[in-house]
Formats: C-alpha cells, structure tokens, sequence
C-alpha cells in the first residue's frame, strides 16, 4: 500500500485510436479554437467599449463570454499538444488544475445564466422597479459572487480529490474530470461522494429556477404585445444557450456514468468535447445576432472602420494628384 500514492502522471487514452488523422484533427481543432477566441472576443469588446452596453443584462453576457474564454483555455491547448506527441500524458497536479478548470467553468456557466435569467424577470415582470433592484453595486456583487462561488465548490471537490490515495493512473478520456480521478481512489471516501452530491444538487437547483423564471415571464407575457416582443428578442436567445450548456453536460455525464463503452473512440470524444465546442461557439452568435443593440453596435464598428479605411485611400490618392499636378508644373517651367 505504500506505493499507492506515488502516482505521478495519468494517461489519457481518449486519442489512442487517432494516429492516422491527427493532422487533420489538429488543423479542425486549431480552427475551431481561433473561431470560439474571434467570436468571444468580439461580444467582450464591443460590451466593454460601447458604453450604451453597460447595462446588467450585457454585463452578465460578457462575463459569460469571459468564462467562455476561461474553460476553454483548460482544454485546447493541451489537446492541440496531445495531437501532436506520440504519448498522452499529464501530471498529477496538471490533471487536477484541468479538471478545476473545467468544472468551474461548466458551473459558472450555470451561475451566469441564473443572473441572466434574474434580470429578464426583473425587467419583464416588475418594470417599475428594475433600474432600482438593478443597481450597479448590486451587479457587481451578483458578478462577483457568481464567479466566487463556482471556484469555492470546485476548489472543495479538487482538494477531496487530491487527498484520496490512488491505485491507478489510466484516465479513458481525452481530459482530466474529477469524478474519474475519485474512481481511482483505493478506497471510497465520504467527501468523494457528498461534495459531487451536494454541487449537482445546487446547480440544479440552477435549472429549476431557470424553468420556473421563463415559465412565469412567459405567463406574464401572454397579456401583454410589447412584453411578449421583449421576451422573444432577449429572452429566447437566454433560453436557447441554457438549453445548449445543459444538454451538451447532461450528455456528457450520463454516458460518463452510464454509457456503454463498446461506442467507438471517435464518438465518445465527440460527446465528451461537446460542451467545449458548441456553447463557446453558438452563445456568441446567438447574441450577436439576435440582440439588437450588439448588432448595431458591432455593425458601426465595422462600418466606421471601412469608413477610416476608405478615406485614407481617398486622401491617399489626393495627394498623389497633387504631388503630380505639382510635378508637372515645375517640369513646364
């Protein structure tokens, strides 16, 4: 037993059946990455430098962008690696900061959408009050502990997990999740088992208050033509993206748990990089589309931009009449 917890690196054995194609997995991926960073990146700016955006509901979508950023950045760039070496491994302490990473950014995700969902009931439901329950103060803290208390959990649960004493170091996947981690463990802990128990209930609780939230706001917009537009262009593109992260995860933990292993290799990575790929991905667009404010805004941005450009090129060509109008003259005399 004393060789047990000497365990220093895992191997991940997720792309064991990728050697003939990983060239091309690798330039999709690399695409898919620079995609997921162009269209994120997009949203952040124009919310952060448009100041008519300062407001709660584009400051959550924001953060949502920046969370976006954040979990995705725990997954690629050790998958582009992987695809490029021949071994698959990661270190003890490596696997724990990615499986962090991942578990904070799926429960953050949760928290945010619960912000968002708060201030489309404020703004639909109770009108008269909402620039007095929306304050910026108060923003801020929702912002704040929306992010704290996701890091809090998670660092509980990567702390349990770093304590077990561990009798294997093969992961079957292409990243690091706690709940594998723990099935190592020698022996089961209680805190291996509560903690995880007590996250999925609270952040179900997430859900459910999403559902009775949208449920409510849709009841209360039955009676009214102007809020039932206002619930159709900000709130559908909110439910849309609830619906996407929750799918995308529900898949990925219950085949984790549940599903059988006889599906091929291919497809279990594909299910396990879904929520990696599809919510960084269509939340942006969803918004930048829909939103009527975000698009405008990132339509004068490009539209001032092409404006610059095109006067350059006019003054540009001005001057070079000029200079050759000028050129002639002194030739002639």
């Amino acid at each position: 037993m004393d060789n047990v917890s000497v365990i220093t690196m895992f191997t991940l054995s997720g792309l064991s059946e990728t050697t003939h194609y990983r060239g091309f997995l690798f330039a999709l991926t690399l695409l898919c990455y620079s995609v997921i960073w162009l269209v994120n990146l997009t949203i952040i700016v124009t919310v952060i430098a448009d100041k008519k955006l300062h407001e709660p509901m584009y400051i959550f979508l924001c953060n949502l962008c920046i969370n976006g950023l954040y979990g995705t950045a725990g997954f690629y760039p050790k998958f582009l690696m992987d695809l490029l070496s021949p071994t698959h491994v990661i270190s003890y302490a490596g696997c724990l900061l990615q499986g962090f990473v991942l578990h904070s950014s799926a429960c953050a995700d949760f928290s945010l959408l619960v912000l968002m969902a708060y201030d489309r009931y404020v703004a639909i439901c109770r009108p008269l009050v909402y620039h007095s329950v929306m304050t910026r103060q108060r923003m801020c803290v929702f912002v704040f502990f929306a992010w704290l208390i996701p890091f809090l959990l998670i660092l509980i649960s990567t702390v349990t997990t770093a304590t077990s004493r561990l009798c294997g170091s093969h992961i079957p996947k292409i990243f690091c999740v706690n709940w594998l981690i723990s099935r190592m463990a020698c022996s089961a802990s209680v805190g291996t088992i509560v903690i995880p128990a007590f996250n999925y209930t609270f952040y179900f609780g997430h859900c459910v208050f999403v559902c009775w939230s949208y449920i409510y706001m849709i009841s209360t917009c039955r009676k009214s033509k102007e809020n039932m537009s206002k619930f159709m262009q900000t709130c559908v593109p909110h439910l849309f993206s609830l619906v996407i992260v929750v799918a995308s995860l529900l898949f990925d933990l219950l085949y984790m748990r549940f599903g059988s292993k006889d599906l091929p290799q291919g497809a279990q990575n594909v299910m396990a990089m879904e929520f990696l790929l599809i919510p960084p991905i269509i939340n942006p667009l969803i918004y930048g589309l829909k939103l009527t404010k975000i698009r405008n805004s990132i339509q004068n941005v490009m539209c001032s931009k092409n404006s610059r450009v095109g006067l350059q090129k006019k003054k540009k060509f001005f001057k070079c009449l000029s200079f050759g109008k000028n050129t002639r003259y002194v030739h002639s005399t």
